[in-house]
């Protein structure tokens, strides 16, 4: 392969699968790819020449994805996409393998001729920005579940009247979970888009909810955003912030893609921009691309408080580092401090 361009491992023990992935990545001319049929011969190219990005099918023969993960990210962290079927085993797998430590998710290649384009520009945007990601030797361990939430009578929870709204792509879905652990019970509402494949999101939502002390859902049309709660746009579908008297709530819509995204995290700083101004927060976190630096630049010019992750803890420093350009950040933090210095602002309480 030429050392020129990003060297990518397809491994995925289907022939068409595999074929697909080969043609849609090749027709970048940046791009050179090499396929595995399973995880032994996927070790055995690696000795030979290690790929800048693996994509990994997690359902197949002799080793399943999942266990040749493991042995990756614990001794030679390469950037790992998860290739899932859109069941709801693949993506609860998905949602796994994202926790060990891949950088992204895809669902496998559309083979419908009007979703083709848009599917294969965007994998190789994914596999672009892997390529630059900053992956990590990651120690296995189990999560421990969050303090067991208290049954709320929703008509009791009183709406409120600050929003936090955050955006990431790749590599947020653990930076999420890092943010979201650490917010107290009583936090402001929170809305998030995370770049992810429709049905993924509600897996991972779910998650969240088992491990983190504040609710976590996918959200559905007209969710009023209270305190305590966190709602994620549903992939394939933009999210929307609007009001109506003192309560604030979503507005999830179809819609074409901005910025290559649906969720778009601009769609929904614009809206939080406009529709809750100064008693808002915006957070921008890592991923690649440019969604979110204009709409957290119209939340700040609206009062709100401003916020991107820094560049050493993110795996990809695209986002934020889009929206520190166009001066849109207040404050460039760790993710480590992002939690405990919300909790200091006063629009925060």
């Amino acid at each position: 392969m030429n050392n020129n361009k990003i060297k990518v491992l397809v491994v995925d023990d289907s022939a068409v699968v595999r074929q697909a992935l080969t043609s849609i990545l090749e027709s970048d001319k940046n791009i050179s790819v090499a396929v595995a049929a399973d995880p032994f011969i996927a070790a055995q190219k690696i000795q030979k020449e290690v790929p800048d990005v693996i994509t990994l099918d997690v359902e197949m023969p002799r080793m399943d994805g999942i266990t040749f993960l493991k042995k990756i990210m614990s001794q030679h962290p390469i950037p790992v996409i998860i290739i899932s079927s859109l069941t709801e085993k693949g993506t609860e797998t998905a949602i796994h393998a994202l926790e060990l430590g891949a950088v992204d998710v895809l669902k496998k290649p559309s083979f419908d001729k009007h979703h083709q384009a848009e599917s294969a520009q965007y994998i190789i945007q994914v596999v672009r920005g892997a390529s630059k990601a900053n992956v990590r030797r990651k120690q296995i361990t189990n999560i421990t579940p969050g303090v067991t939430k208290p049954s709320q009578n929703r008509s009791m929870i009183r709406t409120t009247d600050k929003i936090v709204a955050v955006g990431a792509s790749t590599g947020g879905t653990e930076a999420l979970l890092e943010f979201l652990q650490a917010l107290p019970l009583d936090c402001p509402g929170i809305v998030i888009v995370q770049h992810m494949p429709e049905v993924f999101t509600k897996s991972f939502a779910d998650r969240l909810d088992r491990i983190c002390k504040i609710s976590v859902r996918e959200a559905v049309q007209g969710d009023s955003i209270l305190r305590g709660h966190a709602l994620v746009a549903p992939g394939n579908k933009h999210m929307e912030v609007k009001r109506s008297g003192a309560r604030y709530y979503v507005d999830v819509r179809d819609g074409e893609p901005v910025n290559r995204h649906r969720p778009s995290v601009d769609v929904l700083f614009l809206s939080v921009a406009q529709y809750a101004g100064r008693n808002s927060i915006g957070i921008i976190m890592t991923g690649m691309g440019g969604d979110g630096a204009k709409g957290l630049l119209q939340m700040k010019e609206a009062g709100a408080h401003t916020i991107a992750q820094d560049e050493k803890s993110c795996i990809v420093f695209g986002m934020p580092k889009e929206a520190i350009k166009l001066n849109a950040a207040e404050k460039i933090l760790p993710l480590n401090q992002i939690a405990a210095h919300l909790q200091g602002l006063s629009t925060f309480s």
